[in-house]
């Protein structure tokens, strides 16, 4: 399908599936016809090429990811293009997966591109628009979550939060490839492209997106950090636990070792109260133990309680 824009100054050409014969009508002789339809079959990825062999007829190729599954590495999908200053072609490029975009909104805002450089950055800005849309959505998964560390912290929680943070790299992965064929364009076409007002607004779209990204990656990061600080904390705490009860218990074992060695000479034994008064010095022992250690605050706050949405209480 092809469009005009701008009183037929320039075009885009949209193809839903490659097709080399239509894609060698428009691009005729171009010395990169070639490279370009091979790079069709075999690229899974970004990709990005320029060439400004010919001074103004400069133009870029290249493929570009713009969905991508957060579960499945192979579940994505890709988009080719090829720019020049008249016209630009896509091609695999699915409208449906873009929920937020209108078609007609958005050929009426190409219409108002002052060329194809212009136009394809409109273009960009609504695939941009897009994943701006679901970082928000992605910033109310990452409240939810920092509220559920506090307040039903478990090792699931944890999980969560490496999943976002490998979702946070997903959304990184997916805006790389457009600053680099912001940079590209900027290459190859210098201030005709970066004095055009969509390619300013553009790049103020990378610049928000980035830099929500950026936060959202120090959140993720302090969340972690909280995650190990409460690990290591517990972990001491149960290691603290296990030391004070040996502590304590060891005038029990100390006493009782002592008097299991059947020694012939203990007169004790013929004390009307003996098991009394050997209770009573065990207690007494545990007890001066136990003062001490308090005395000394190494029990802690091991012997109280929990506290509800509290982090060491």
């Amino acid at each position: 399908m092809k469009y005009t824009f701008n009183q037929n100054s320039w075009a885009w050409h949209e193809l839903d599936q490659y097709d080399p014969a239509y894609l060698k009508k428009i691009l005729g002789e171009s010395p990169s016809l070639e490279s370009w339809l091979d790079g069709m079959k075999d690229d899974i990825s970004n990709s990005l090429r320029i060439n400004t062999s010919r001074k103004g007829e400069e133009f870029i190729w290249g493929s570009i990811v713009y969905q991508q599954d957060v579960h499945s590495e192979s579940d994505k999908l890709l988009f080719h293009f090829y720019l020049s200053k008249d016209f630009f072609i896509t091609v695999n490029l699915d409208f449906e997966v873009l929920p937020t975009t209108d078609f007609s909104t958005l050929k009426a805002q190409m219409d108002n591109a002052d060329n194809a450089m212009e136009g394809f950055f409109v273009l960009l800005g609504e695939i941009l628009t897009d994943y701006l849309i679901k970082i928000d959505a992605f910033e109310e998964r990452l409240t939810d979550l920092l509220w559920n560390i506090k307040q039903h912290n478990n090792i699931d929680i944890l999980e969560k939060i490496y999943d976002n943070r490998h979702e946070l790299l997903i959304w990184r992965n997916l805006i790389i490839p457009i600053m680099e064929i912001k940079i590209g364009a900027e290459e190859a076409f210098g201030n005709e492209i970066s004095s055009k007002t969509e390619f300013r607004r553009l790049c103020k779209r990378v610049d928000r997106g980035r830099t929500l990204l950026n936060e959202y990656q120090q959140e993720i990061d302090t969340m972690i950090n909280l995650e190990e600080v409460l690990s290591s904390h517990r972990g001491n705490e149960i290691f603290k636990t296990l030391t004070v009860i040996t502590i304590l218990f060891t005038p029990v074992m100390a006493w009782g070792a002592l008097w299991g060695m059947n020694f012939e000479h203990m007169p004790e034994l013929k004390w009307k109260y003996g098991y009394a008064a050997a209770g009573v010095l065990i207690v007494a022992s545990t007890l001066g133990i136990y003062f001490y250690l308090k005395m000394k605050g190494w029990m802690g706050d091991i012997l109280r309680g929990k506290k509800r949405d509290s982090f060491f209480k």
